[in-house]
């Protein structure tokens, strides 16, 4: 076990979809189409998606049991979620965090700024694994846009 350990970090992901807002708010917002970007495979996943709800993923990595669970504490339709959420690893808590999720018009498109502020404890989970998995999960939703766009 490493001593007791806190550590600040702020990082900003700029992401630009080729569809207008309402389809990218649509991805995070309903339940079935975040579980598939966001969720790992064999995820347990749950999103109850209102100021004041919850959503929670949870699978194993490594052999630990690792718990995301978020609480959604701002929405505005079209433009902007703001959520906190904690990341443990088996009982023990790695990470606290605040997000927020801005969703920005341009032409023919929607510019995506993420911003978490993040407290990670103990060096259970390192701020550069987060800001990985995070841009894999954007990364990830351009294939859920896309497949949205075979199914309309």
């Amino acid at each position: 076990m490493t001593d007791p350990s806190v550590a600040h970090v702020t990082f900003t992901l700029d992401r630009t979809y080729p569809v207008p807002p309402s389809r990218v708010f649509t991805a995070w917002a309903e339940p079935e189409a975040k579980r598939r970007w966001f969720a790992g495979p064999g995820a347990e996943y749950d999103l109850d998606f209102r100021v004041g709800g919850r959503e929670v993923a949870r699978g194993v990595h490594d052999g630990q049991v690792l718990t995301f669970e978020s609480t959604y504490r701002d929405i505005v339709v079209d433009q902007r979620i703001i959520y906190t959420s904690t990341l443990s690893a088996g009982l023990r808590v790695a990470t606290v965090s605040i997000t927020t999720v801005e969703f920005i018009p341009e032409v023919d498109s929607t510019r995506l700024v993420l911003t978490e502020q993040g407290t990670y404890l103990d060096e259970l989970e390192r701020p550069s694994w987060r800001q990985q998995g995070t841009a894999d999960q954007l990364n990830a939703l351009v294939t859920e846009l896309a497949a949205t766009e075979t199914r309309t």
